[in-house]
């Protein structure tokens, strides 16, 4: 890991493989629509679950350095917080809930930290879910994965917006039983006594238990790093898709083998397949809104040119 000083206003982005990302070739585009030129985006590749000690590296760098603005975190979003905490001078409430940070900017000299995914999350799963969807159907949430992602889904629909129409049940998958601990712990401060239901998987065949006895119309969230940060998938090709329900891989690049078998039985079980792009477009945008300091809205005509530019590069 090699952090240089700043020379222009500098994004930076932090990840597992950020040079993999279509990011670094649509920043340039949105950065001309925005008006926030000259700029630059920075990837920075840390292992998974990387030693506390290059998380406070990373942040100290840039709470330290002028130039550098702040950074979008995807991935590490726990681990960086668990490790950064005291090294913030401001974090939203949201961020210290669920003890993640998907933003990182500046304001007034200060560092702050704050939570996206949850409002993104949301307004991704808008596309594909009707208001009503869970009430209508009496369907279940399996959640792939106990991360930050994972957290922020749960919290949407259990504070958030989504708790107007909350899934029947709503499952979670780890291999690691300390993260599901954690988000079961604050499920239930959030009012998800025995709905929230948590379970430990060492092997890909348990995730598939667990898939094939969900309800027809259930939604199936693959929110792992598998299919991109490391290929494979959080089951296995014997698993069976719930009838008329929907796949979505907060993924959208890599592997994708999630994706992969969801659609071999698009026909069969007639299941909705859907990736994480419109995740990535509304999630990149709030975090260049906090570090820029400008507003980026998440429908209508400016939203739609940055989707529509984001687009030209996937």
């Amino acid at each position: 890991m090699e952090l240089k000083k700043a020379k222009i206003p500098t994004m930076y982005f932090i990840g597992v493989s950020t040079g993999d990302s279509s990011s670094k070739n649509i920043f340039p585009s949105w950065a001309e629509t925005l008006g926030i030129l000259p700029c630059e985006l920075v990837g920075i590749d840390l292992k998974i679950h990387d030693d506390p000690r290059n998380y406070r590296e990373v942040v100290n760098f840039i709470k330290e350095d002028p130039l550098s603005l702040g950074a979008l975190v995807t991935t590490h979003k726990m681990d960086l917080m668990e490790a950064c905490r005291n090294e913030f001078d401001m974090i939203d409430s949201v961020a210290s809930e669920l003890g993640e940070v998907s933003s990182i900017y500046k304001r007034d000299g200060k560092l702050c930290a704050r939570a996206t995914d949850p409002e993104c999350g949301g307004l991704a799963s808008k596309n594909f879910l009707t208001s009503g969807y869970f009430n209508e159907t009496d369907s279940e949430l399996l959640i792939l994965g106990a991360g930050g992602s994972s957290l922020a889904l749960v919290w949407y629909f259990l504070k958030g917006e989504g708790r107007k129409s909350p899934p029947s049940k709503i499952h979670v998958i780890n291999r690691s039983q300390g993260r599901l601990d954690h988000l079961v712990k604050l499920a239930e401060g959030w009012g998800g006594n025995g709905l929230v239901v948590s379970h430990h998987a060492s092997e890909p065949s348990i995730a598939d238990q667990i898939l094939n006895g969900l309800k027809p119309g259930s939604l199936v969230v693959n929110a792992t790093g598998l299919g991109k940060d490391i290929p494979g998938s959080p089951i296995t090709d014997s698993a069976t898709f719930p009838e008329k329900g929907i796949a979505w891989d907060f993924n959208y690049r890599g592997d994708l083998m999630f994706l992969s078998q969801a659609r071999s039985q698009k026909q069969s079980q007639k299941i909705t397949v859907v990736d994480g792009w419109d995740y990535f477009v509304i999630g990149w945008s709030q975090v260049i809104a906090d570090i820029f300091n400008i507003e980026i809205p998440t429908s209508g005509t400016l939203y739609e040119v940055l989707s529509k530019q984001a687009k030209e590069y996937r």
